[in-house]
């Protein structure tokens, strides 16, 4: 029997070659994905154009994807319209025959308002900020609530003056500087406002807890008339705040009152309005100082009168 050979044929020469070349080719990929990626890591840009190409390549697909998706979501949306139209129709009805009705009531009120103002001799304020300012910082960590706005005693900015966002009241001005002014906020444990429940005007005291709520607390004790979701608004006791102005609203009732969410969030508010105090918009006498005190003055004391000498 002849001994095998150990010559390769053409074809297990090819597969060879061609095994080693893909083992090449694979470790030249290798080597060229590490130097692309160092290249990406290094310099972030450097592939800018290439994934704008990429981008633009894929914009086309991607729009017909989005108009599918939009279309799809439009026909679901007609035909969910056309079962529940009717149904849809008949409460919209309803609420705006209740509109009409409310809103007869609030111009009757409206115009009885009118006529006590007229009667008593009051005008009303104009809402006409002092000064318009950017929210400049606000505390977040610490047990006090404070902000700082980009207007002071320069924009005729004075302490007192009630600071608002388009959302709501958000304090009143503390201290003021040249350009800057330094705000309480409702929310700060020493910050007390009047308010008073917006459907129907029940009063209560508005002060901060620090933890960006208020605590409502009832001026008339008994049982509690608050519910989730009541709005309340300042009552312009005290002359600081004008009446009106959206404070809170309701989060969780207590024993006296309630738990309420400031509305006006100065952490997400840009921008602010400076208002004049109230008071002294409307032309309110101030209140009167107490009388100072009167320190009482002794009168010297009467000297006895001379006793007659007795007769000898």
């Amino acid at each position: 029997m002849a001994p095998p050979t150990s010559r390769r044929t053409g074809f297990s020469k090819r597969a060879q070659y061609g095994t080693f070349l893909g083992y090449v080719a694979a470790f030249a990929g290798m080597l060229a994905g590490a130097a692309v990626l160092v290249v990406a890591f290094i310099n972030k840009d450097a592939f800018g154009g290439l994934r704008g190409m990429a981008s633009d390549v894929a914009a086309p697909a991607g729009r017909t994807v989005a108009a599918g998706r939009a279309g799809a979501q439009d026909l679901g949306a007609i035909l969910g319209g056309f079962l529940t139209s009717g149904a849809t129709h008949a409460r919209m009805r309803r609420e705006i025959e209740l509109a009409r009705t409310r809103l007869a009531e609030a111009a009757a009120l409206a115009d009885e308002n009118r006529h006590l103002r007229a009667l008593l001799g009051l005008r009303e304020v104009p809402e006409r900020p002092v000064a318009f300012a950017r929210m400049i910082a606000s505390t977040a960590s610490s047990t006090r609530r404070f902000a700082t706005v980009s207007a002071g005693a320069r924009q005729g900015v004075q302490v007192g003056m009630p600071v608002r966002t388009p959302t709501g009241l958000i304090g009143r001005v503390l201290e003021v500087g040249g350009s800057t002014a330094r705000v309480l906020l409702v929310t700060d444990p020493e910050s007390v406002v009047p308010v008073q429940r917006a459907r129907d005007g029940v009063p209560a005291l508005a002060q901060g807890h620090g933890d960006g709520t208020l605590q409502l607390r009832l001026v008339n004790l008994g049982l509690n008339p608050l519910k989730p979701g009541d709005v309340f608004v300042t009552s312009g006791s005290g002359g600081l705040y004008a009446p009106g102005t959206i404070v809170a609203v309701v989060v969780e009732l207590t024993r006296d009152g309630a738990i309420a969410r400031v509305l006006g969030d100065p952490a997400t508010a840009d921008y602010v309005a400076i208002y004049p105090v109230y008071a002294q918009a409307a032309g309110m006498p101030e209140a009167l100082a107490p009388p100072p005190a009167v320190t009482p003055q002794l009168r010297p004391a009467r000297k006895p009168a001379p006793k007659p000498e007795a007769a000898n």
